[in-house]
């Protein structure tokens, strides 16, 4: 194990609840930092989706104090930028401007005041993309095939609304979310830069002052469906069929997450043309360009998704979900070569240490490190892992975590449920 994989993070509980991470790196020349704010999505109201990521994205757009010009002329020539969506707020700056940033993250996660003109400008731009959304095939079969796995529970709905929920979305409705929602004690701060703890820790103290810590959290849990086979078509004439397929996923703290990386690397997530998938659907078969499969990625507090994405032609649309299956079965049945194992877990390896290089990055995983209860040496503890696994472990938990027997499959495009059907039968 090697030190360039430990994070150091000095961790310290303030006023209100908030939870300060702070990750020392002398020398550094860019400091991030990441504001998370738990509930998100889940705390849409009925009716108005999008709500919790208009609310963080749409923070920038000023205060009582400060408007979106002048957050922007004290940022930008610092080199710095705050942004935000329906967990919270994350920027980084240049230099030693951190308490700069500090400073204007705090004052709009205080005090943003969602002036009506602004958000009704904004709100106009997102209806038009969300508008094009609404008759483009990729984004409808994205958000038929989340229904398909969650159901009602509110991972199967879009986190940035759809046209309609939006369209009743108004400024007021941000204010008010905001001032229910945005509260110390929901917040973990985790910044990382060429810093000192103890004065990163007196300089947030300050800016949170005062900050009433608000109501306990008790986001909605409704339950997510069983695992079935469940079809859905947006019809649409186009020249290629979108096709998702898949089921329900795993946990992120799941103990057999790291096999699980390997194993989404053979099979379909692997880079250029090393995955099982992308060499038979796009280079033997030449079904498509684009195409992908991992049950990883998508894996948090909530279960995730395996799901599994190609576009195709629409006389293809059965030979690449009978691909698929094939796949599934195949890594279940026979496992994985010796060659193919040595590929990821080489690749993962290589790449492990220089995905955490980025300042943004590193402040990511504090964040994700104290919502799971990671421990400060995890990913050393997750790098040695990916060196541990063997091929057994690989059949393992495909055998485990595969079901290609209980899969949902959306397609959209010339495509009908009926054509779903008969290609999965």
């Amino acid at each position: 194990m090697t030190s360039s994989l430990v994070v150091p993070c000095e961790r310290f509980e303030l006023e209100g609840g908030l939870t300060l991470l702070v990750s020392p790196r002398p020398g550094a020349s860019v400091t991030a930092v990441r504001l998370h704010l738990r509930g998100g999505t889940a705390l849409d109201p009925e009716g108005r989706d999008g709500t919790a990521f208009l609310v963080g994205r749409l923070a920038d757009q000023g205060t009582e104090t400060m408007s979106e010009s002048d957050l922007a002329e004290a940022l930008e020539p610092r080199g710095g930028s705050l942004s935000g969506d329906a967990t919270g707020l994350a920027g980084s700056i240049a230099g030693g401007g951190w308490k700069l940033l500090l400073e204007k993250l705090f004052d709009l996660a205080r005090n943003a005041a969602y002036p009506k003109a602004e958000i009704d400008v904004q709100r106009r731009r997102l209806l038009s993309r969300l508008s094009v959304e609404r008759e483009d095939p990729r984004s409808q079969a994205g958000l038929l095939f989340r229904k398909a796995i969650y159901g009602d529970h509110w991972l199967g709905r879009s986190a940035h609304g759809t046209f309609d929920t939006v369209g009743t979305i108004t400024a007021r409705h941000l204010r008010t979310h905001h001032r229910k929602h945005w509260h110390p004690s929901r917040m973990t701060l985790a910044i990382c830069g060429d810093l000192d703890p103890q004065a990163v820790r007196r300089a947030v103290s300050k800016f949170i002052q005062g900050w009433d810590a608000g109501p306990k959290l008790t986001a909605p849990q409704p339950k997510i469906p069983k695992m079935g086979v469940r079809m859905n078509a947006f019809t649409r004439d186009r020249e290629q069929v979108h096709v998702f397929l898949g089921h329900l996923g795993v946990l992120r703290a799941n103990p057999d997450w790291p096999a699980l990386v390997v194993m989404d690397h053979v099979l379909g997530s692997g880079p250029g043309f090393t995955s099982r998938i992308t060499k038979r659907l796009r280079d033997e078969l030449g079904l498509a360009y684009s195409v992908h499969a991992d049950i990883h990625a998508s894996a948090g507090r909530q279960p995730g998704m395996f799901r599994a994405y190609i576009g195709t032609s629409p006389e293809h649309v059965g030979t690449a979900i009978r691909g698929f299956l094939a796949e599934m079965r195949s890594i279940r049945k026979d496992g994985v070569t010796q060659d193919e194992l040595t590929t990821a877990k080489d690749y993962l390896l290589g790449s492990f240490a220089l995905g955490y290089e980025r300042a943004s990055r590193r402040a990511g995983h504090l964040v994700a490190a104290e919502l799971h209860g990671f421990a400060e040496d995890h990913l050393d503890q997750l790098s040695q892992a990916y060196r541990s696994i063997t091929a057994d472990d690989v059949q393992r938990v495909a055998e485990t975590y595969l079901h290609p027997e209980s899969c949902c499959v959306v397609g959209a495009g010339p495509v009908t449920k009926k054509d779903l059907s008969a290609a999965l039968a």
